[in-house]
């Protein structure tokens, strides 16, 4: 018997409202999904974005820090997430504040941090919040100087969430629900940004959006006074009582110390050159100098630097020794020689003027002192101080130590355009620009170089003259992006800490051995902490018994004597001074080891075959001196 086919039942009709509600439904998925995808867009960009600037950086991270950076985009995506939910609601006033909140944010916590990572290779975290807080002025004038290419970072992040923003209450507007929610997490999730402490964050192991919300909250903690961490201020020094001293220099003599600031050594002659173009001025007024042309700093921060130069000591001493050590104004005082220090700096910055109130001087004047109007960060200008400082050290009993310090070359450069030769220049921060801000910085060199020069023919024509021995140096150097970075203060490679230095010593004042060690000096691995003892070997104080204790703590070596090789810290973190970025390492010879907090590895350069510091020859190449490190600092700087 043939089959008999099944015949099924005809469908029931769908109705239009069934249809209608299908419809619906399919429509809310895909508006559930784009809502979605709108608030999370903006950590998206921001993750890509960080990934392309140190995508290296962060796959080298290790699982724990791996983990925290997962976490750092959990809060990231909270914070956009419910920010953008509630800014882009329909309807009531509050979608405004919040728009505005939004709109704000994308400028600084995403162009801001943009900006930052541009000039220093790393972002604005606590420990920079903490040490830019003190001198906020500066920071304040920095930015301005530079305002067209910090526009540049800001305004496209804010300008593209305002876009999101508007596109998201067209396409995307969230339900009454979603908004409740997003009006609970969104304080909630800002708190847990500002307030909880992730050390794991100064290895910057988390977005930067985060990072810097995390540095707000670190800054507003101190103000409240509920953090332990303290500003970045140094306090007023409390030198050691010094005995009568007596000196017993070989040769009759006086000591000028002349300090610029912020020069590199390949921008400044140190050896006789008569084809030298940013300092042409030094160069001819000095032609009989000892060239010291490896000299390098011990601390890319002029803080630092300088309080190494004047006292001998080494930067990772403790706080209480730096501020009882004396310094060289204080051992000439004592040794009954005159003292002066003149400097077109404003002493105003961190506090400086505090911490060198007790010096032992007959003369002093700083940048307010030359002009009342002096900007913070160029000072008052150089050929003032040399001016005074002439007068000054006509005024002084021989024999005496003075110091004429020149600031003009830091950022953001005073320059003279009817004299200056390097073209072309401008003073942008645009990366795609740094030949021309490298000119404008050569530029300020050679307006400064012209101070330096007429200092030392003045010098030269006073009765005190033949008998004064000159020393020549800057604080330290200045990158521009050789390693990424822009300026100072950002790592101990040796843009930033190898500096010109030279003595000049007029006929009679050096004797035969005293010459020979300056000769055989000029080509050696030298740093600023040779330079204390030299002067202090200059005026016959070196080896005073009263100084025994004094002396235990300067690593240095005076360079008028055989050369002896040490190793030497390298550190931009002092305990006056604070850690606006943990960087450090060790120099013995040409051997020179180096990290940075966000690359978790030593790094070793051999200076004499690689002195731009591009083949990295491993930690082990650099012999005991990651472990002395180590030993000395407490830590690895990642730690």
């Amino acid at each position: 018997m043939p089959a008999i086919p099944s015949i099924s039942a005809p469908a029931p009709p769908v109705s239009a409202r069934s249809r209608r509600v299908t419809t619906l439904r399919a429509l809310a998925r895909k508006r559930n999904l784009l809502r979605l995808l709108t608030v999370a867009l903006p950590t998206a960009a921001i993750v890509a974005t960080d990934l392309a600037a140190r995508g290296t950086r962060l796959l080298g991270l290790s699982a724990g820090h791996k983990g925290a950076l997962l976490l750092a985009m959990l809060e990231s995506a909270l914070f956009w997430g419910s920010l953008l939910t509630l800014a882009s609601r329909r309807r009531g006033p509050l979608r405004w504040i919040a728009a505005a909140v939004a709109v704000f944010a994308a400028a600084w916590l995403v162009g801001g941090q943009r900006y930052f990572f541009d000039q220093y290779v790393t972002y604005l975290n606590a420990d920079a919040a903490a040490f830019g807080a003190s001198v906020g002025r500066s920071v304040v004038n920095q930015v301005a100087a530079d305002a067209g290419n910090f526009l540049r970072f800001l305004l496209p992040p804010a300008a593209l969430m305002a876009v999101l923003i508007v596109a998201a209450r067209r396409l995307a507007a969230p339900r009454r629900t979603h908004a409740l929610a997003a009006s609970i997490a969104w304080p909630v999730t800002l708190v847990l940004a500002l307030v909880v402490p992730w050390s794991i964050r100064k290895a910057q192991a988390a977005t930067p959006d985060v990072i810097f919300l995390h540095a707000l909250g670190r800054v507003a903690a101190m103000h409240a006074g509920v953090s332990k961490a303290q500003w970045v201020k140094p306090a007023a020094r409390k030198p050691d009582y010094l005995p009568a001293l007596s000196a017993a220099p070989t040769r009759p003599r006086n000591v000028l110390l002349v300090l610029t600031e912020s020069e590199r050594h390949d921008v400044v002659c140190s050896a006789r050159d008569g084809d030298c173009r940013s300092s042409p001025h030094s160069d001819a007024a000095a032609p009989s100098r000892f060239p010291l042309r490896q000299l390098r700093s011990v601390a890319s921060t002029t803080a630092i630097s300088e309080m190494v130069l004047w006292s001998g000591v080494s930067p990772v001493e403790s706080a209480e020794a730096l501020r009882t050590s004396p310094m060289l104004w204080d051992y000439a005082h004592a040794a009954g020689w005159e003292t002066s220090y003149t400097t077109s700096q404003n002493l105003d910055f961190a506090n400086a003027r505090e911490f060198l109130k007790e010096l032992p001087l007959k003369h002093r004047a700083d940048a307010v002192d030359l002009n009342a109007s002096s900007d913070q960060d160029i000072g008052a200008p150089d050929e003032l101080a040399t001016r005074l400082g002439l007068e000054h050290i006509a005024d002084l009993r021989e024999p005496f130590y003075a110091v004429v310090h020149h600031s003009n070359t830091h950022f953001p450069y005073r320059i003279d355009l009817a004299h200056a030769p390097f073209q072309p220049c401008d003073d942008t921060k645009d990366p795609e620009r740094t030949p021309e801000l490298f000119s404008y910085y050569r530029n300020s060199v050679y307006l400064s170089d012209r101070a330096v020069g007429d200092l030392v023919r003045g010098v030269r024509a006073l009765p005190s003259g033949a008998r004064t021995v000159i020393v020549f140096t800057s604080d330290h150097g200045e990158a521009f992006r050789e390693h990424g970075q822009l300026g100072h203060t950002n790592s101990v490679l040796d843009e930033e800490l190898h500096v010109p230095g030279w003595i000049d010593a007029p006929p009679g004042t050096l004797g035969d051995e005293e010459a020979a060690a300056l000769r055989a000096a000029s080509d050696a691995y030298v740093t600023h902490l040779d330079l204390a003892p030299t002067m202090l070997d200059l005026m016959g104080l070196w080896d005073a018994p009263e100084l025994a204790r004094h002396r235990a703590r300067m690593i240095g070596r005076s360079l008028l004597r055989p050369l002896r090789e040490t190793a030497v810290p390298l550190t931009n973190c002092a305990a006056v001074w604070g850690c606006p970025f943990r960087n450090w390492g060790m120099l013995r010879g040409p051997m020179k080891l180096e990290a940075r907090q966000w690359d978790p590895d030593w790094h070793c350069f051999d200076l004499r075959t690689d002195p731009r510091e591009q083949h990295d020859l491993g930690a082990a190449a650099c012999g005991d001196l990651a472990p002395t490190a180590a030993k000395l600092f407490g830590r690895k700087p990642w730690e």
